[in-house]
């Protein structure tokens, strides 16, 4: 279990290493995966799966001309970072349809961020917000309000999971 101090502190240490990273190899946009896990449990089994499915999932998309790839398995969840020297939107949209269509994509967020560190967002590309995992609503605004359980998501998640599995 991590705490929302431990949570925050890896937020701002991954916007870091993102800048380091986008420093390091001018001209390149920056993928970066994490997995979304409902609850204080950031890492186990379940979200190494996921994690491996996405990389998996990245690799066979941009594997062709990556420049630099890097995976991070924290206590505060999976993190990967690849390097790739193709137009921010188009990754973008490359990586949108993954969250969209894989199996374990509801668990990727995928951002991308351009060379000089510009987070490109779904809306830019008339795509709407990512669904909620159990209703028709909004993820976002579930989770701002409460709508399920942490049980019911969990539940779900790890359902997911093995199915995949």
């Amino acid at each position: 279990m991590i705490t929302l101090e431990q949570l925050l502190a890896s937020r701002d240490a991954r916007a870091q290493h993102q800048r380091d990273l986008l420093a390091a190899w001018p001209g390149h946009t920056l993928i970066c995966l994490t997995v979304q896990f409902p609850g204080p449990v950031k890492r186990s089994a379940s979200t190494l799966i996921v994690g491996g499915a996405g990389m998996a999932a990245l690799l066979d998309k941009f594997g062709s001309v990556l420049h630099h790839a890097q995976v991070r398995d924290l206590e505060t969840g999976y993190e990967a970072y690849l390097l790739v020297p193709l137009p921010a939107m188009l990754v973008k949209k490359t990586c949108c349809e993954i969250e969209d269509k894989h199996p374990l994509g509801r668990l990727m967020d995928i951002d991308v961020l351009d060379a000089d560190g510009a987070l490109m967002d779904r809306a830019t590309l008339g795509l709407p917000p990512r669904p909620c995992l159990l209703c028709d609503q909004p993820a976002r605004y579930c989770m701002r309000a409460h709508t399920h359980t942490l049980e019911e998501l969990l539940c779900k998640v790890e359902q997911m999971v093995a199915d995949f599995a």
